[in-house]
């Protein structure tokens, strides 16, 4: 094949930018929007892998013909707590109502992926526990002022001050919570750029 192949990551998240930098595969970075809402006909676990699928496709046909032959790695992640999945809070009574609700034990994170290519697909998704210590309403209050968690499945971001202090456990892959399993992307990556890695 003659030239690189181009990556572009169907998003703008800050966090899935540092992560997916991680692979030390070069890569450029849109988004298109599509809805999010969960089918209910399907699993959490094939929600989280369709609407993967949904936003790479999505941005896939708004690419230049030039681009036609890129790789498009979409990815979409939830917070699930008793086996219903909690999205991303509308204000901060619900972020309030979805921190409260996760104090004291444990629940699940996933992330779904989809690698577009050449009509091609390879979907895939990760699980990882997390177990949060007990925040008093003031701290929980004071963390969403400050951390404004509205954009996050959940109402949390692992990786945020303040909240580092009540995260007693994780089982599973730390960067899924984050936003992208790492290590389970990279290994679909490498053999669409073997020069990277």
């Amino acid at each position: 094949m003659t030239g690189r192949r181009k990556l572009i990551l169907a998003s703008q998240s800050p966090r899935r930018k540092e992560l997916l930098a991680l692979t030390g595969i070069p890569f450029e970075t849109a988004s298109v929007g599509i809805d999010e809402t969960f089918d209910p006909a399907l699993s959490i676990e094939e929600n989280v892998m369709e609407i993967s699928r949904q936003k790479a496709e999505a941005l896939l046909r708004t690419l230049p013909e030039a681009d036609a032959g890129a790789v498009v790695l979409g990815s979409d992640t939830t917070v699930v707590l008793d086996g219903a999945a909690l999205g991303k809070p509308g204000d901060f009574d619900h972020a309030f109502e979805m921190l409260s609700a996760l104090q004291g034990r444990s629940h699940e994170v996933l992330t779904g992926f989809c690698i577009v290519h050449d009509g091609e697909s390879i979907a895939d998704y990760a699980r990882t526990v997390v177990e949060f210590g007990a925040m008093t309403p003031a701290e929980i209050t004071r963390y969403i002022e400050l951390m404004q968690p509205f954009d996050k499945a959940g109402s949390y971001g692992i990786q945020d001050p303040l909240l580092a202090c009540f995260v007693t456990g994780i089982d599973g892959c730390y960067y899924n919570v984050v936003g992208l399993p790492v290590s389970k992307v990279c290994a679909a990556l490498k053999p669409l750029f073997p020069a990277e890695s």
